[in-house]
This record gives structure tokens, C-alpha cells and sequence, in this order.
């Protein structure tokens, strides 16, 4: 089978005027959302120390945004296709403003987990939408994949931005003011957006099935709860009951798809082997690196004793390398072919990676940040790839549910990895053994070990904070382990599931 270009994408189209400022501020919401997760956990040490979560309660507040905006991306993407991609969009911007302003001022660990929870409800229509618009702008199909790489380089800016704004700001506020710097941007994307944007939607949408959007966010969120507590606490009848009803929520979506004449997610998307292999792509990708993203943060400040400004500027080559490989990704699958720059991307990330596996302690900064670049530049040649086949694959009206395809993979991936290499982390670094007296919080954490540290005599403190780093050290090789070993088998997979897939002018050509 042989899918070209559908002539109804580029016959008679324009180019837009003001596409490319219109671009610019499709990239402010991918900068917000890129920088909102990864200061975070630069914020985690002193989130700790202020409002005291227990390691699971830390974990939920790592990955309760995730699971929720999993859950209702693929709605958000279907209700954009309907009303209007840039009304949601706005709207979400600026409920997204409102909520990281609850975010900044929450006073316990519940209403931290529930500040996240909302946050992820907004931030559940701004990346589908972002993409679908940019569907919309770009008609002509080389301009879409260099609209594409900016997208992506954008969002591995603010992976660099992220961490340095977030050192400076923890270093001179309270944890809170890096959740505040949202509220500047979103409300330049809403004022600007509002005038530049155009809008877009399916002509003949169909209703927005709220069954659906049940069964999906049900779905979603038990299967993700279930793997993370199992693999946080082990065995349990209740977590059985929740991963059992999240498969039946998913098997009744997936039903209910093929039965509605106009459903939320076309489920024949996924006959195509390309569309198909680049969503496994960003899934098992997101996977392996999550979980090691969440806890690098932590290992550069709790175990080398790196200032939060300094900590940041330390995970900057990951950034740049995949700011790099995005402009750079699809003038390479289009000479090469798109499995060998996702499959070489994979691979690469896995073999990062896999570096990663021998630091210690007191490992010396060249060979993290070597191992760091080699992942940015892995992961910035895969995503951008994938990101073009996936909305290549589809009519332009069904650009927003095509789109939330792909970031759902990237949020499930990242619930999923946090969930399940986080709690390998959490798990082997618990079984520390300290000196005599030491408090059960230090087991809970390194942030809290290093509160308990501070309270005892210097002797004692130095011998419990050994141990914890320690610990936690090896916590942190093993999950690297795990993800170098989930990239490298998904490089396999990705070789053979997009067998034949090309971009010539930007579009894919499935053999």
C-alpha cells in the first residue's frame, strides 16, 4: 500500500500571511508547558522541606499532572476539532494562568496533588490544539515539517529554560514563584493569540460524545494508578480492582469508537503501520527517560550539592542537543528515511542512557553531561519525526484528535515511567541502612534524610546522609538500566514498524 499526498491538503490552498507569527505564539504555550514540567522538580527539595509529602504523596504530585492530562487529551484534542482549536486554546491558556497561581500558594501535600490534578485539566487543550493549528497554518508540506522542528525545538528550550529560570528563581524566592512565571506568558499568549491566531475546526464535527470522554479519562487513569501502585507497594486487592476497571473503561472506549458514526477518536488511524509506530516511538521513549528526569534534579542538588541555578545549567546539554536535532530532524528523514532518524534516535537515547548507569556520588560533571547530550539529541530527532508522521497521516480536520494521539503517548509514557522506574528509585533507596536513631522520614525521601541530617550531631549526620546518597544512587543507576534497555528495544521495534515510511516534500509514504 502506498499513501501519497491527498491532493484536497494542497490543491488550492494559500500560504496564510502571519503563519509564522501566528507559529511564534503557538510556541509560547509549548514554552509553558515545557518549562512548567521540568522546574518542578528542581522545586521538589524545597516542596519537601516546606510541606512535608510522604514519598508517595511526592511521587503523586510528580505524576498526578500527567495521569489526568493522559486521561482527557484525546477529549480535549476531539472538543478543539469542534468548537474551534483557538477558543480552546485561549481557554485553556488562560484557565492554565489561573490554576498555577493554586499551584504556587498550596499549604499541604493534598492540596498540592489536587492543584496538579487541575493544572493538568487546563494543560490538556494546549498541546493538542498548538499542533493541530500549526495542521491548519502550514498547508504546503516542507514549510510544516521546519513549522514542526520549531515546535519541537521550542519545547527543548524550555527544558532549558525551565531549570535555569527555575535555579534563578529558587535561589532568590520561595518554591512557589516558579508555578507564578506562568502567568506573564499566558496572559502574552492569550492577548497576542487572540489577534494572530485563525481559527480552525472540523466542518462537520459531530457531537462530543461525554460518554466517551468518561470512558477514556477513567480508563486512562486507573490502568496508569494501578501500574504505580503496584510497583510502589506491591500486590493489592484494591489496586487489581482499579487496573481491572481501567481496562474495561478502555476496551468500552475502544467499542464504543467503532460504533459512533462521528467518534471522538477514528480508531482506523491506527491501521496505518507508520501512525502506529511513531505513537509506540514517543510512548516507550517518554517511558524510559521520565523517571530518570524526575530524580536527576535531585541527585544534582541532595547528592553533589549543586545550588539550584547550577543544577540547571548542568541538564542544559540535553536541551540544546535536542533543540539541535529538532531543526535538523526532517531535512534528515527526508535524505535518509524516517526509521533510520527515529530508530538512530532511539538507539541513541538508550545508549545515553546506559552511560548514566556508572555514575556514583562524586561522578565528575564531562561524562553526565556528555551522556545528557547524547539523549537530548536522540530524543530531538525521534520526537520531531514522529510529531511529522503522525500529522501527516491525517485530513487536516482531524488534525486535533490525530495530535492528541501523540501527546497522550507523551503524557502516558511520562505517568507511566515516573510511576514505574520512580518507584524502582523509591524502592531501592528505601532499604538504606542508617546509624542508630535514625527517623523513618529520612526513609521516605533524600530530601528528607537531609532534613533529618540536619537535626542530628555532625558524626551521626554525616554517616545518614553516606547512606541515603548512596542509595539513592543506586536507586537511580538501576532505573537508568531499565530505560537504557526499554529505548534500545524500542529502537528494534521502531525499525521494523516503520519499514518503508519516507518524507518526500514532508509527507509520508508508507510502502
Amino acid at each position: 500500500m502506498t499513501t501519497t499526498t491527498r491532493p484536497a491538503d494542497t490543491v488550492g490552498e494559500v500560504r496564510r500571511p502571519g503563519r509564522w507569527l501566528a507559529l511564534a505564539v503557538l510556541v509560547l504555550a509549548v514554552l509553558l508547558v515545557a518549562v512548567d514540567a521540568t522546574v518542578l522538580g528542581l522545586a521538589t527539595p524545597y516542596l519537601s522541606e516546606d510541606l512535608g509529602p510522604s514519598g508517595t504523596q511526592l511521587l503523586w504530585i510528580g505524576d498526578v499532572y500527567s495521569f489526568v492530562i493522559a486521561g482527557l487529551l484525546i477529549s480535549m484534542g476531539g472538543l478543539g476539532d469542534r468548537v474551534g482549536r483557538k477558543r480552546v486554546l485561549l481557554l485553556g491558556a488562560t484557565a492554565f494562568g489561573a490554576i498555577s497561581v493554586l499551584n504556587a500558594y498550596a499549604a499541604t501535600p493534598e492540596l498540592m496533588i489536587v492543584a496538579r490534578a487541575l493544572l493538568g485539566v487546563a494543560g490538556a487543550t494546549l498541546m493538542p490544539a498548538t499542533l493541530a493549528l500549526i495542521r491548519n497554518l502550514f498547508h504546503d508540506p516542507r514549510e510544516r515539517s521546519v513549522a514542526i522542528g520549531v515546535w519541537g525545538a521550542a519545547a527543548s528550550a524550555g527544558m532549558a529554560i525551565g531549570p535555569i529560570a527555575g535555579g534563578f528563581l529558587l535561589e532568590h524566592f520561595w518554591w512557589g514563584s516558579v508555578f507564578l512565571i506562568n502567568v506573564p506568558v499566558m496572559a502574552v499568549l492569550v492577548l497576542v493569540g487572540a489577534r494572530l491566531l485563525p481559527e480552525s475546526r472540523n466542518p462537520n464535527p459531530g457531537p462530543w460524545d461525554l460518554v466517551s470522554v468518561a470512558l477514556s479519562l477513567v480508563g486512562m487513569v486507573g490502568i496508569v494508578y494501578a501500574i504505580k501502585e503496584t510497583a510502589a507497594h506491591g500486590f493489592a486487592w484494591g489496586t487489581l480492582a482499579a487496573g481491572l476497571l481501567g481496562a474495561a473503561a478502555l476496551a468500552a472506549f475502544v467499542r464504543r469508537q467503532h460504533t459512533l458514526p462521528t467518534p471522538l477518536l477514528d480508531m482506523r488511524l491506527f491501521r496505518s503501520r507508520g501512525f502506529s509506530g511513531a505513537v509506540m516511538a514517543d510512548l516507550m521513549t517518554i517511558l524510559g527517560l521520565s523517571g530518570l528526569v524526575f530524580f536527576l534534579s535531585q541527585y544534582l542538588q541532595l547528592v553533589q550539592d549543586r545550588r539550584p541555578l547550577e543544577a540547571g545549567l548542568a541538564e542544559l546539554p540535553a536541551a540544546l542537543g535536542a533543540v539541535t536535532a529538532g531543526l535538523l530532524a526532517g531535512r534528515a528523514a527526508r535524505r535518509f528515511s524516517v526509521r533510520a532518524v527515529v530508530a538512530g534516535g532511539l538507539a541513541a537515547v538508550g545508549l545515553g542512557l546506559a552511560a548514566l548507569t556508572v555514575i556514583g556520588q562524586h561522578t565528575d560533571y564531562p561524562l553526565l553531561g556528555a551522556a545528557l547530550l547524547v539523549v537530548g539529541l536522540g530524543s530531538g530527532f525521534s520526537f520531531t519525526v514522529t510529531a511529522d508522521v503522525i500529522l501527516s497521516s491525517v485530513p487536516k480536520e482531524r488534525a486535533g484528535a490525530a495530535s492528541a494521539v501523540s501527546e497522550t503517548a507523551y503524557e502516558l509514557g511520562a505517568a507511566l515511567g515516573i510511576a514505574l522506574l520512580g518507584s524502582l528509585v523509591t524502592g531501592v533507596y528505601r532499604d538504606f541502612t542508617g546509624p542508630a536513631g535514625t527517623p523513618e522520614a529520612a526513609h521516605e525521601s533524600l530530601g528528607g534524610a537531609v532534613e533529618a541530617a540536619a537535626q542530628l550531631p555532625s558524626g551521626t549526620a554525616t554517616e545518614l546522609l553516606d547512606a541515603a546518597r548512596q542509595s539513592f544512587v543506586d536507586g537511580l543507576t538501576l532505573a537508568a538500566g531499565a530505560g537504557a534497555a526499554v529505548l534500545l528495544t524500542a529502537a528494534v521495534a521502531a525499525w521494523f514498524l516503520l519499514r518503508g515510511q519516507q518524507l518526500l516534500d514532508g509527507e509520508p509514504v508508507d510502502h
